[in-house]
């Protein structure tokens, strides 16, 4: 399969990583607006090609996959090009800049018979997986609630963001819009469809533009609730905390489960006070568990004939759609049904 890409940003490093695994891909041609970005990746992941206008290296290339790993402003007019060429396409999340934008980019694809998957790799996370598992195989029983503290650490003072991706301190939406979505997914992935939706969200650090705390409380189709309780100032106990980014715990009428900052799962059945750790087979390589090779190799996977798809665009738009009620929570100050 003849895979391209286009940008070279911080988190880049982790798909080209990921895509360089797979024998059965050929990762035949890069696009990036600076030379030197483009020359310096082209070289440590052995890229024969490298463009620096995207039309042009979709005409040459003849590409069966395009993976778009820029930031949001840049995403519809990418998908737009990408889809005229009849290109399947990855696009990195955050999805587009808006609901809207989203929604016009699906219909492009749509329209041109043309596969779009969203890059949501977390509930690709194998802690996730397994916890999936164990919600399908009644394990938990019936489910009350799942709640999820993302405490990454990385948000204080004036430095925060700038070694990795400094334009985190310039989005005017942000804990939601680049962070929370993630765990919105996760949550739809574990629990099915939100049907309300309540938050409240606030700026702690002055040094950024958009939000870095807040609540968010959702209400599923099968009676259960989801709370995400996001404070990228604080952190959690972990070896490395971006591996979890956090710690949750879901509550069934059998048992309730504890993911830890490691990646550690602990079950302990109702009534009783000891956990034990649930066993499970992982690999702690690239990020989060690896997690960004799963979501490649399921898209690989999907193209060549092997199984349905996760994450296609269409799809994902209800998480947008949920993105969006959450800000309106908030600055209604009220519950919001979906």
């Amino acid at each position: 399969m003849r895979v391209g890409t286009v940008g070279t940003g911080y988190f880049s490093q982790f798909q080209y990583e990921a895509w360089s695994r797979m024998a059965d891909v050929d990762l035949v041609a890069l696009c990036n607006r600076g030379a030197e970005g483009a020359r310096r990746t082209a070289e440590a992941y052995s890229v024969p090609a490298t463009y620096s206008d995207l039309a042009e290296m979709l005409a040459a290339e003849k590409l069966d996959l395009l993976d778009i790993i820029t930031p949001p402003v840049t995403h519809l007019e990418m998908i737009r090009t990408a889809a005229t060429q009849k290109v399947a396409i990855i696009c990195q999340k955050p999805f587009c800049q808006s609901l809207e934008e989203a929604e016009e980019a699906v219909a492009l694809c749509e329209q041109a018979g043309v596969l779009l998957v969203v890059h949501e790799n977390f509930r690709f996370q194998p802690w996730h997986q397994r916890t999936k598992a164990l919600l399908d195989d009644g394990t938990l029983g019936e489910v009350y609630q799942a709640s999820f503290r993302l405490r990454p650490g990385d948000g204080q003072g004036p430095q925060a963001y700038l070694d990795r991706q400094p334009y985190f301190q310039k989005m005017e939406r942000f804990l939601v819009h680049e962070t929370a979505i993630h765990l919105i997914d996760v949550f739809r992935f574990l629990l099915g469809e939100a049907t309300e939706v309540y938050a409240r969200l606030n700026r702690l650090n002055p040094a950024i533009a958009g939000e870095d705390a807040g609540f968010i409380l959702l209400d599923f189709e099968n009676g259960a609730r989801g709370l995400f309780d996001g404070n990228r100032l604080a952190d959690h106990a972990a070896e490395n905390r971006r591996l979890t980014m956090g710690e949750m715990l879901i509550d069934g009428s059998k048992a309730t489960l504890r993911l830890d900052g490691d990646g550690r799962l602990f079950l302990r059945p109702h009534g009783g006070n000891d956990e034990r750790e649930v066993a499970y087979d992982w690999e702690n390589r690239g990020f989060g568990g690896d997690c960004v090779f799963k979501l490649q190799r399921h898209v690989v996977d999907h193209l060549q004939g092997h199984g349905p798809i996760m994450n296609q665009a269409s799809d994902y738009l209800a998480n947008l759609r949920i993105e969006k009620a959450v800000y309106e929570s908030n600055s209604q100050g009220r519950r919001l049904f979906l």
